[in-house]
């Protein structure tokens, strides 16, 4: 898949999450198979850039492989402006987003809210495309409710704005998160536009991700809730594809590691206090099992990252 002058390696594509896929976790996804990992979501309202959530999300030093960077508002201006001010950062792509089902962000007009106004999804999308020089992708959903799937037609205007890639996440606003994914309109959608297509919504497995390949005929796709407690899905995916076979499940000392590296890159991103509790909710996507229900509420109690660390460590050591 060719994103403007950046040839992907493969399929596979980290869906931006807010509060989820910052640097650390885009580092592990890329090293585990990603082709590439969209950043978490910036506002484009420069009043809220100087929080230190915002200037964590603006880092782009030690950022391994291409830079993709998500913005989010519902003023064309404003979102120009954001665009030229993340690519003077260092960003490679500038995706929009237009698909974020939050209603501290829908009332605000932005994200998938957008889809109610295609006149205004056309000026935001102009004026984004015009301001930078790199290439512009956007994400989506379905459309707002599921009597109200625009999704053909927010992708025809879309293409016609210039955006580089598109990405369909296969609920509506209105769904949120709930029920399944559907395919249909991500299907008809790829039918329609020439422009890249990338399918995204309860993707996995990797018996899934070939499904869903095939049943949309889409370009790639982009991988979010399945890839949490789960880096290494990337690459289960991309042997299941190749191989038609699947890849032995990953081993205790490999998630030990993992999971290690994981937590002292957090402590190292966001200080440890800060670090302590952002590892908190990661831990309990890697260790999410009934009987792994102790092991979390202890984890949950500690408060340095000595103490996370080393109960990490006792875990895996009775775990062998």
């Amino acid at each position: 898949m060719q994103i403007g002058p950046y040839q992907l390696s493969n399929q596979l594509i980290v869906a931006p999450m807010a509060g989820v896929t910052d640097q650390a976790f885009r580092n592990l996804c890329l090293r585990y198979g990603a082709a590439l990992a969209v950043s978490e979501m910036l506002s484009s309202n420069p009043d809220v850039w100087d929080s230190d959530k915002s200037r964590q999300r603006m880092m782009h030093s030690g950022e391994e492989g291409i830079r993709s960077v998500q913005i989010a508002g519902a003023d064309p201006e404003l979102m120009a402006n954001a665009a030229k001010f993340n690519v003077e950062q260092g960003a490679h792509i500038i995706d929009i987003n237009m698909g974020c089902p939050a209603k501290k962000v829908n009332k605000k007009f932005a994200g998938s809210a957008l889809m109610q106004s295609p006149s205004l999804v056309k000026e935001i999308l102009q004026a984004v495309v015009a301001a930078v020089d790199v290439p512009v992708t956007l994400k989506i959903r379905t459309g707002w409710e599921p009597e109200h799937r625009n999704g053909v037609e927010i992708a025809q205007i879309a293409e016609d704005c210039g955006i580089a890639s598109l990405a369909v996440h296969g609920r509506t606003r209105q769904c949120m998160y709930k029920g399944f994914a559907e395919y249909d309109t991500i299907k008809a959608i790829k039918q329609t536009v020439s422009i890249p297509v990338v399918a995204n919504g309860d993707i996995d497995t990797p018996e899934k991700a070939k499904f869903v390949l095939d049943y949309t005929g889409v370009d790639a796709l982009m991988i979010g809730r399945g890839a949490q407690g789960r880096p290494w899905i990337f690459k289960e995916i991309l042997y299941y594809l190749e191989t038609g076979k699947k890849l032995a499940p990953i081993k205790a000392e490999e998630q030990r590691t993992v999971m290690l590296e994981h937590l002292n890159k957090l402590y190292d991103l966001y200080g440890e206090y800060k670090g302590v509790r952002f590892a908190r909710k990661h831990v309990g996507w890697y260790l999410n099992h009934e009987e792994q229900r102790q092991f979390r509420a202890d984890f949950n109690r500690l408060e340095t990252a000595a103490q996370q660390h080393s109960l990490v460590e006792c875990y895996f050591d009775e775990l062998v």
